[in-house]
């Protein structure tokens, strides 16, 4: 499943998740909308959706959510992370969307883990490393790509367990396999951690999407304190070509908020 083409103003394939933006819209009508202005889509659970309408939308997929439930850290967790990964798998290709997204664990309808972490355990970090291992094992005999996302504790996804960015890249790269990528959400990574371009440049050789929202708030890019213009440029130059997803709300019109996250990585 490999990427189509997007806009050509833009030396990144710009997506826009369509769980956030044109909320009065039905989903398919906000996919078609989507399209017409020149982006990918993204979405979240599956399960919520009538794929096959989804599918007929138009829409080219950039990711989804590559799971239902489960964890990266204990044993019954794993294997229901890689049973709901293996049933997504059919979904992804019925759709021709490329990326299937994890977390640390599975997230309620508020964003908040199933599975609460207080402290992360060194036992937990080799058993997560283990799940991973075992859904890059997946990814390469389905011949489909798994991203893992950094999220923050601080403000929408308190006691994720490997949520900052830092523990991403590092279960990520100890893994170190085709079928396991990154998806670096640079919102998340602000209010965590801060330090974005160099974090991108350290991460950049496990990226497989990056995702953006302005801090605070979570709205388009140029509402907050990121620079993304000065982002755009430092992953053009580290030669970063790859998607970058646009997963926030808008600060006002919907069109107007997806012509400023264009606008941003229009370098």
């Amino acid at each position: 499943m490999n990427d189509g083409p997007s806009n050509t103003s833009s030396p990144f394939t710009l997506a826009v998740c369509a769980e956030m933006v044109f909320k009065s819209l039905p989903v398919v009508d906000r996919l078609k909308r989507i399209s017409e202005l020149g982006f990918q889509a993204e979405i979240w659970d599956w399960t919520k959706h009538d794929i096959a309408a989804l599918a007929r939308s138009g829409a080219i997929f950039s990711s989804m959510t590559g799971y239902v439930s489960g964890t990266l850290a204990d044993d019954e967790g794993a294997d229901e992370l890689l049973r709901t990964a293996k049933l997504s798998i059919p979904v992804a290709r019925q759709l021709n969307c490329p990326r299937l997204n994890l977390h640390g664990t599975g997230l309620d309808g508020n964003g908040l883990p199933v599975v609460e972490a207080d402290q992360v355990t060194g036992s937990m970090w080799l058993k997560a490393r283990d799940t991973l291992n075992r859904i890059a094992d997946l990814g390469e005999q389905e011949g489909v790509t798994f991203v893992l996302e950094n999220l923050n504790q601080a403000v929408n996804h308190p006691k994720t367990p490997f949520a900052k960015a830092e523990d991403t890249l590092a279960l990520v790269s100890s893994v170190n396999r085709p079928t396991l990528k990154l998806n670096l959400d640079l919102y998340h990574a602000q209010i965590g951690e801060g330090n974005l371009i160099e974090l991108c440049r350290r991460a950049l050789p496990f990226i497989g999407e990056i995702q953006v929202a302005d801090v605070p708030g979570r709205m388009e890019p140029g509402t907050g304190e990121i620079n993304y213009k000065a982002i755009a440029r430092a992953l053009k130059d580290m030669g970063y070509r790859g998607a970058i997803g646009m997963e926030a709300w808008a600060s006002g019109d919907d069109e107007t908020a997806l012509a400023r996250f264009r606008d941003a990585f229009t370098v």
